[in-house]
């Protein structure tokens, strides 16, 4: 949430709350405080945050201003239209809402709404017994009224055939009583109904009053419920009268429902995150969820809870539909059970619904179709036949045939228009075909299209003006083979025909078979008949389409008949056609081949229907295929479906599929087709289109049960593939499909006892399986703790059992666990065993169901073992649930005729409805019933939504009761979905409001009109019937060109037509003439593309401001002007001085045109040359000035440059070295932290972990067996030198593992430094070896090398000492010097640049005027206002904020020695202003904003002055009103914000005349060189420092190494000089000294800040030229650096030079003093760094390249003890892979 607005509403508080993610949800809240359920105003569909401030119109105070991020909104701040009825008007718990408008809308105070306090209905009723026996019945009405209602209020009670009521007792509102006349009620009940008047407003309750004292049974939920609701309560000792208990539900919530199951737990649920339209096809997973029966999605802003019902139920997972939601967030989710209660606790999140912005690309080739539900070609004309020869489609239509490749791609086509010459009645006319355009006289009908494949031709025939066929060529058809004047098949355009190719064997005339076989003799053939005995009789019965299922025997027949003689009712029936296998012929009069002249025909056989496979409305097609041994019917029907229906072999159907479903109601043709190349796909032919259907949708079903619950033939689930495919898209036969017969469980079981006691689960598999699979099948039982099975038991497919091991079953039942294996899929069932004969109590369906699913069986005695009753759960349908409910009663459902989305909000009308939950929606079609919650349930009247369905037709509706059984017999029709083809007018303005028709189809379900620019604006449609609807346009902002009309129906929005926007029409003048008594208006507008007419507009004459309508007649247009005439009747006044039109929603007021103007514009025209030399005297003027401002702009540029430059020049000379010398005490890090950040630079996580902390260094630990094997092979040095050489050169050892492991190696050696500088100097011979063939002077130049990191590391070591004593100081006074010189002058918060720096490239020269200024700052004690003595900080007037308080912090620490003891970030500044303090923050809604980027706030800003009072607060103590945190976190601060530089945008966005001036960096190149002035004695000392000589001896180590050096270059016979130099270079002031001098954090406790590190790198360029043997040549175009010490690098060189003599005429130190020295630092810094942590480190790469090290010891010749014990090591630490490094 990130916005609120509060107003009071009578005496209920609303909020309207904003969230980030763009929603404005309204929250009403009562006088105790108790909330309403929230509702959703406005949803964005992306997540654009709301602004913190919302405000209300202040003209109607019923729209609340919303602000977004680049949009305001203005929203109504109630839907109260949205409510059509009484009840959800009261329901909505909407303040604003009074039955259903504003109440201000109500006018004579005759309206109803909610009342003071909130309650959950509207009316509430009690039954009270008094101590005489005297019933009563209290009816309390929970509202508030106007006055006219309140004076009109009256309640009448009824009851059949009886009176119910004593007379006489008054009706006061808000209370209705009735005192009954009899003391007793019927022992069934008593149905009341109450009417109740409230003015003009009609209320009825529907009451079932019953014996509160009969309601008896056991305490569950189910009882109690039914208590409070007959008007009761329910106390401990069970149901009461409502006198004596609580008389509300929630007590009911409490309590068990009595049934038993078990708890259901909820894993994850995928997806778990979706945007607000929901997502279909969820699957939950978990626990015990095999009885769950819907899914519960609850939102703590809905409070009517959606509930989802469950599918594909393993007991695991199951699947479902997230419905769609109003408001975006995190709902929860639990799983309902039967006893209606829920469980689980997931969650849901809601997100924002997809957009895009992107297209790419944009364009594509015009070959490639628009992607449609399936493949398709759309064709010209209506179909009339079409044929399929092997891989290619033939479609002829009125006039044109197609050829199409077997995907339906146009391979050519031929036109059928022609010319027909030589007459119409002789067989030598010709027809010719002509094009398009060209004229004709005949079109070429055609009624019959046959393939002939084996002769490659396609026989088509039909009717031009008498009968024509053609031969043309199969492969190609605008080739002609044979053309002849015969008529074959009906001689009518119209009419078509049958036609096949029959083989003909002998040479007499074919006989017409109906059924038969031909016996391939040359005198013998059968020919017989039959009759065929429909559902009906035969009566009225109509044969529309029928198929022969392929193989046999049987010979199957399949034919589609219309029983009412119509296509609306049909049904698909199944005959056996099969040849008698008598041979006798002639037996049906109908078919003979010979036929006698007997006037006594026998009678005909008739044939029954095998089965009546399926009933559909209008069923229009058949195609019927054998898969294996089940038969596929794919039916197609007169609203464009596709239906796909599987039989198997006992003529038992599975749930059919829609495979396709048009959108229209486009008949499918009656003659469907296989495609011949794949079989995998039918040819479905519609009205002016082919489509290309696959078969089945194998790939939708993502996991096995899905695949197998999907009862489809075609789709096996396949194991190494993991997806379910065809059969032979699976290779290897590892799948998995439907048994031969339909099941309903992939899985079932059964638990059997035997006379022995044994007890026997059995396990039956209803599977088809592949021969992998079949090999591969397994069974594993298993329980929690307990062995479950005997051993020994082979698993056979598809059957596994298992003998229990106890003959006995715990008393709550045992959790069983199967897995079973087929090839490589896995399958798993959770049961729950019990015993059977415990299950007991009253025969109810609810204990029967139990009992079957616990694999049990049912009888007439109850519960028994599997092998004793009834298996399945067909017995516990027929019984009673055992709970007393009334049998509710559908009398009608409003609508009844819906799209196949579906709709919301729909009203069941009946009677007893009070108990019903549900309302369940069952089609033939679907397997899976649909049931949707209830609500605003009245007894007689509930809502509901209607829910999409998969096809169209007609479905069933009953409604639930909470025992599960369904009640009522209503319907429902899908249709289909709306759509639009035409809108009128195409075009409106701006404004809105414009009145227009939509054209089209369905049109009746649409639910609202919503437009791609303002989805959010529902505008509900009006004057609906099923071909046009109306509708007023939303408004729109300036540049929206069009919007697309979108029609919303149900959850769906489906695209209509585009709709263009245009500016306001412009109406310019208007005249009068009077015509007898009335006054005719003529209103002139501009022309304009908005195409108005006289409807669109209302006008009315205004008269001495009274309004006279006009009424519109006709409108002309002339000249680029339209003129609408409308007639004012009835007027006395004939001059109207104005006029008032309406369009839309908007009014403009139009004057009358006058002679006035005439003159007026005579008067412009004169005054047009007089303006000209007017303004040619005001340019000459401005030129001039301009021409003086321009002057003096550059007088003043100029002296801003001289003042700059004079400044620069006497910070130079007049620079004095005030810079603090006496910094106290030096922050000398220990040795451990220094040396473990010079081992580890950038690895925070190894410097920690080989630091001891403090009190751990003093104590010596002894190391673990591994580790001490590893310490004594690294002191090897054979063993080290070669591990070294082995990983080095290996290709994947990077340079960072080498600088780790020489680090690694310090640490591990740390306490024998001797022995690490011997294996260092034998490593560093090595490296000089392989270098002195190339170049010597690189050596050490990098490090790229084991040893020269290891060089760093020992120079780090040994100088530690010589470092703190005596270079320590120079360089911390050094780094104060600089930071206190950077701190004189401005800095930049955003880019870190400083005004004094010694890098050009951080030289702030943008920064503007400032002044030095002296705080006072005072620090806050204690919590009760105390402050400190105050201390006196140096600050600029340009300092930010976070400057200031860094400036305050530096000098507190400096003056007392230790950090303030609040950091940065938990204080905060205020400044005194006038006596009171104000708060100082980096930006607030003062801060300057120079395009999109904010400047941030400075003392300047502030109008902070010299000397002013700063009081420091800690944030935890004094919490600041708007918590800040620091604006450097933000990502994007630096594009954000800006401090001294401005930012890159327009001179005239600055507001600060300062901040125009013009600088240049060159000018500001003096503050490097005074910078350096500043600081240079302190630069001097250091440098000193480190090459002077104290009492003439250098360190030992620098000596040491030096003479080192200086062997080994006799020994390699290097004489240059300049090589040894170079060697020396690079080994002290190159790897240690500039390294210290550049990272100063590693030897002091500071932080280095960007200013700070661009001045170091420019001393330590400095330092290293001092060393440098070249001699460089500085120009002009040198980089500042070089030129800053350009004359102090020469005397530094002289020094640097003798700095090297001393040390090689120093007498050399002896091994044993230089040995002493490195024993003495040992033992100085002993036990400080973990030895066995990096020993564990270390091992890692010997690990990892265990066998290059192994090798390379072999070529070394390692002795084979080191082997040995290199492999002892690796033993050593693999036993310990099970234990943590740590």
């Amino acid at each position: 949430m990130t916005s609120v607005l509060a107003v009071r509403h009578k005496a209920w508080m609303v909020f309207f709350i904003g969230t980030g993610d763009g929603q404005l949800i309204k929250l009403a809240v009562d006088k105790n405080y108790h909330t309403t359920c929230p509702r959703v105003l406005y949803r964005a569909t992306d997540d654009r945050q709301v602004f913190p401030k919302m405000l209300l119109d202040q003209v109607d105070l019923k729209h609340v201003y919303l602000p977004l991020r680049n949009q305001m909104k203005r929203v109504p701040v109630s839907n109260c239209s949205t409510y059509t009825n009484v009840q959800d008007c009261w329901s909505a718990q909407d303040p604003h809402c009074a039955c259903c408008t504003f109440e201000d809308d109500c006018q004579d105070s005759d309206w109803l709404s909610i009342p003071d306090d909130s309650q959950q209905k509207m009316v509430s009723y009690k039954v009270v017994k008094d101590d005489t026996g005297q019933i009563t019945l209290n009816i309390q009405t929970h509202l508030s009224v106007g006055q006219k209602a309140l004076s009109n209020f009256a309640c009448r009670f009824s009851a059949s055939s009886i009176k119910l009521c004593r007379d006489g007792l008054p009706q006061q509102f808000p209370q209705c009583t009735c005192i009954l006349s009899n003391s007793t009620l019927p022992a069934g009940g008593l149905h009341v109904t109450v009417k109740i008047r409230v003015g003009t407003t009609q209320l009825s309750k529907a009451l079932k009053l019953s014996n509160c004292s009969d309601i008896r049974g056991p305490p569950t939920s189910v009882l109690c419920r039914q208590c409070i609701g007959a008007g009761c309560s329910w106390s401990e000792k069970g149901c009461s009268w409502a006198n004596e208990g609580v008389g509300n539900d929630s007590v009911c919530q409490k309590m068990e429902s009595g049934m038993n199951y078990f708890r259901p737990e909820i894993s994850s649920i995928t997806p778990s995150v979706v945007s607000f339209y929901g997502r279909n096809h969820a699957v939950l997973s978990g626990s015990n969820l095999s009885d769950v029966i819907r899914v519960r999605i609850q939102a703590d802003m809905d409070c009517n809870p959606q509930e989802s019902p469950v599918w594909n139920n393993t007991g695991v997972k199951l699947t479902f539909h997230i419905p769609s939601a109003d408001n975006k967030g995190v709902v929860k989710v639990c799983v309902l059970l039967p006893d209606g209660s829920c469980h689980g606790n997931a969650t849901i999140t809601y997100r924002s619904s997809p957009s895009c912005t992107h297209i790419v690309p944009s364009s594509t080739w015009i070959r490639l179709r628009c992607l449609e539900e399936n493949g398709g070609f759309t064709f010209d004309g209506d179909l009339r036949h079409f044929a399929v020869a092997t891989n290619t489609v033939y479609i002829a239509t009125a006039e044109t045939l197609y050829q199409l490749s077997h995907d339906l791609t146009l391979v050519q086509s031929l036109t059928q228009r022609g010319i027909l010459k030589d007459g119409y009645q002789t067989d030598d006319a010709q027809f010719s075909r002509v094009s398009e355009t060209d004229e004709r006289n005949a079109t070429f009908s055609v009624n019959i299209l046959l393939p002939f494949v084996e002769n490659k031709t396609l026989i088509s025939c039909g009717v031009i003006e008498c009968g024509y066929c053609e031969v043309l060529d199969l492969k190609n058809i605008s080739k002609m083979q044979y053309m002849e004047h015969i008529e074959v098949g009906s001689p009518r355009r119209s009419s078509a025909s049958i036609g096949f190719l029959v083989n003909v064997v002998n040479q007499q005339s074919p006989s017409h078979l109906a059924r038969g076989q031909n016996k391939q003799s040359a005198d013998s053939q059968v020919a017989a008949g039959a009759t065929l005995s429909i559902s009906d009789g035969g009566k009225g019965s109509r044969l529309l389409a029928s198929s022969v299922i392929p193989g046999g025997p049987p010979v199957l027949w399949s034919g589609v008949f219309s029983v009412d003689g119509e296509h609306t009712d049909t049904e698909l029936l199944l005959f056996d056609i099969s040849p008698p296998l008598t041979g006798d012929t002639d037996k049906d009069p109908d078919f003979c081949s010979v036929c006698s002249t007997d006037r006594k025909r026998p009678p005909p056989e008739t044939l029954k229907p095998k089965a009546v496979l399926f009933r559909q409305k209008s069923m229009t097609s058949v195609l019927a295929v054998r898969h294996k041994a089940w038969m596929v019917f794919f039916i197609g029907t007169g609203d464009g479906q596709l239906i796909k229906l599987a039989v198997d072999k006992n003529y038992h159907t599975t749930c059919p599929r829609v495979l396709y479903r048009a959108t229209d109601d486009r008949q499918v043709f009656p003659k469907m087709l296989l495609d011949q190349v794949d079989l995998k796909h039918v040819y479905l032919p519609l009205r002016n289109q082919m489509k290309r259907v696959p078969v089945s949708n194998c790939s939708t079903y993502t996991n096995v049960q899905d695949c197998w619950s999907a009862q489809d033939p075609y789709c096996v689930w396949c194991g190494t593939k993991k997806s379910c495919t065809f059969e032979d898209d699976c290779q290897d036969s590892d799948w998995l499909s439907i048994p031969d017969d339909s099941q309903q469980k992939m899985v079932s079981y059964k638990v059997v006892k035997d006379d022995t006691g044994q007890i026997t689960l059995n396990i039956q598999t209803h599977l088809s399986v592949g021969q992998k699979a079949l090999s591969n099948f397994a069974c594993q039982f298993s329980a929690s703790s307990i062995k479950l099975c005997r051993d020994g038991l082979p698993q056979q497919f598809p059957q596994c059992t298992c003998i229990l091991s106890n003959s006995t079953l715990p008393a709550g039942g045992l959790h069983v666990t199967v897995k079973i294996r087929v090839g490589t899929t896995q399958l798993s069932k959770a049961l729950k065993l019990s015993n059977c004969s415990d299950i007991r109590g009253p025969p109810t369906s609810v204990l029967c169901r139990q009992c079957i699913g616990a694999g049990c069986s049912w009888s007439e005695k109850g519960c028994s073992w599997a092998n004793e009753g009834v298996g399945n759960d067909s017995v516990c349908r027929k019984m009673e649930s055992g709970m007393k409910f009334s049998n509710p009663e559908i009398s009608s459902i409003t609508p009844s005729v819906v799209s196949f989305y579906g709709r919301n909000h729909a009203v069941l009308s009946g009677s007893n409805l009070s108990d019903v939950i549900r309302v369940r929606i069952q089609a033939d079609m679907d397997c899976n019933p649909q049931e949707s919650p209830v609500w605003n349930n009245t007894g007689v009247k509930l809502t509901f939504h209607i829910p999409s369905a998969d096809n169209k037709g007609v479905v069933k509706v009953c409604v639930l009761l909470p025992d599960g059984s369904c009640h009522g017999n209503a319907t429902i029709t899908y249709r289909s979905s709306p759509s639009c083809t035409h809108i009128v007018p195409s075009s409106t303005w701006i404004s809105g409001k414009r009145n227009i028709t939509l054209t089209g189809s369905h049109l009746e379900f649409v639910e609202g009109v919503t437009h791609s620019h303002a989805p959010q604006e529902v505008r509900l449609p009006r004057d609906r019937t099923n071909q046009s609807l109306t509708y007023d346009t939303p408004a729109a902002e300036k540049g929206i060109p069009t919007s697309t009309v979108f029609l919303k129906v149900a959850n769906e929005t489906l695209a209509c037509l585009p709709m263009t926007y245009y500016p306001e029409p412009e109406f310019t003048n208007f005249t009068s003439t009077r015509t007898g008594d009335d006054v005719r208006i003529t209103i002139q507008k501009k022309a304009d593309k908005l195409e108005m007419t006289v409807a669109d507009l209302k006008v009315w004459g205004v008269e001495e401001e009274k309004q006279h309508p006009c009424i519109m007649e006709t409108k002309e247009t002339s000249n680029e002007t339209d003129f609408f005439i409308c007639e004012i009747k009835t007027t006395a006044n004939a001059n109207f001085q104005q006029l008032m039109i309406k369009y839309g929603d908007k009014t403009v007021t139009l004057n009358i045109s006058s002679s006035f103007n005439l003159y007026l514009m005579l008067l412009v025209l004169l005054l047009i040359p007089c303006i000209i030399v007017a303004l040619v005297i005001v340019y000459r003027s401005q030129q001039n000035t301009l021409t003086a401002k321009m002057n003096k702009r550059m007088e003043a540029l100029e002296l801003d440059i001289r003042n700059d430059i004079r400044q620069g020049f006497v910070d130079l000379q007049t620079e004095n070295a005030d810079l603090m010398e006496n910094v106290g005490a030096i922050p000398f890090l220990d040795y451990k932290h220094f040396a473990s950040r010079i081992f580890f630079p950038e690895s925070e996580s190894l410097m920690t972990s080989f630091i001891k902390d403090i009190g751990q260094d003093v104590v010596k630990v002894q190391l673990d067996e591994c580790c001490q094997g590893l310490s004594r092979l690294i002191q090897d040095q054979r063993f080290l030198t070669s591990m070294v050489h082995a990983l080095e050169e290996q290709k994947s050892f990077t340079i960072k593992d080498k600088c780790a492991l020489a680090s690694l190696l310090t640490v591990a050696l740390h306490n024998n430094l001797s022995y690490l500088t011997e294996v260092m100097e034998a490593l560093l011979k090595a490296l000089m070896q392989q270098s002195s063939n190339a170049q010597p002077k690189l050596l050490l130049r990098r490090t790229e090398s084991i040893v020269e990191k290891l060089l760093t590391n020992w120079m780090s070591v040994c100088l530690y000492g010589f470092l703190r004593e005596s270079v320590g100081q120079h360089l911390f006074l050094m780094v104060s010097a600089l930071t206190q010189q950077t701190a004189k002058g401005p800095v930049d918060c955003v880019t870190e640049k400083a005004l004094y720096t010694l890098s050009e490239d951080w030289l702030l020269w943008q920064a503007q005027d400032f002044s030095s200024l002296k705080l006072k700052v005072l620090f806050a004690v204690g919590s009760e206002g105390e402050v400190s003595e105050p201390l006196e900080v140096n600050a600029l007037s340009c300092d930010s904020v976070e400057q200031v308080k860094e400036k305050i912090l530096s000098t507190f620490k400096a003056k007392f020695g230790f950090p303030y003891n609040s950091p940065l970030r938990d204080i905060r500044i205020e400044y005194e202003n006038g006596g009171s303090f104000v708060t100082l923050e980096e930006v607030d809604a003062s801060s300057e904003v120079i395009g999109e980027v904010t400047m941030l706030n400075t003392l300047k800003h502030y109008q902070v002055p010299d000397g002013a009072t700063i009081k420091v607060l800690s944030k935890k103590t004094h919490p600041p009103l708007s918590p800040q945190g620091s604006l450097k976190d933000d990502e994007n601060f630096s594009g954000k914000y800006f401090h001294l530089i401005d930012p890159d945008v327009d001179e005239d966005q600055r507001k600060n005349p300062e901040r125009k001036k013009l600088k240049l960096k060159e000018v500001h190149l003096t503050k490097l060189l005074s910078t350096k002035v500043a600081v240079h004695s302190f630069v001097e000392n250091l440098f000193r420092s480190i090459w002077g000589i104290s009492h003439s001896r250098a360190p030992h180590a620098v000596k040491y190494f030096f003479d080192f050096l200086d062997s080994q270059a006799d020994n390699m016979k290097i004489t240059d000089p300049d090589v040894l130099h170079i060697w020396k270079t690079n080994s002290l002031p190159l790897r240690f000294w500039v390294n210290i001098m550049k990272n100063p954090q590693f030897v002091f406790d500071m932080e280095k800040t960007p200013q700070l590190d661009s001045c170091l790198s420019v001393i330590a360029q400095a330092f290293m030229d001092s060393f440098s043997l070249s001699e460089t040549q500085l120009g002009k175009n040198a980089p500042t650096n070089k030129l800053l010490y350009a004359k102090d690098i020469p005397k530094f060189k002289q020094e640097v030079e003798a700095y090297y003599k001393l040390i090689r005429d120093q007498s050399p130190i002896t091994d044993s003093e230089f040995k002493e020295f490195l024993q003495e630092e040992s033992k100085k810094h002993e036990n400080e760094f973990n030895e066995a942590a990096a020993l564990r480190e270390l091992y890692r790469f010997i690990q990892r390249y265990f066998t290059e090290i192994k090798e390379k010891l072999d070529q070394n010749g390692a002795p084979a003890e080191l082997t040995e014990q290199l492999h002892h090591v690796k033993k050593s630490f693999d036993g310990l892979k099970s234990c943590s490094w740590n």
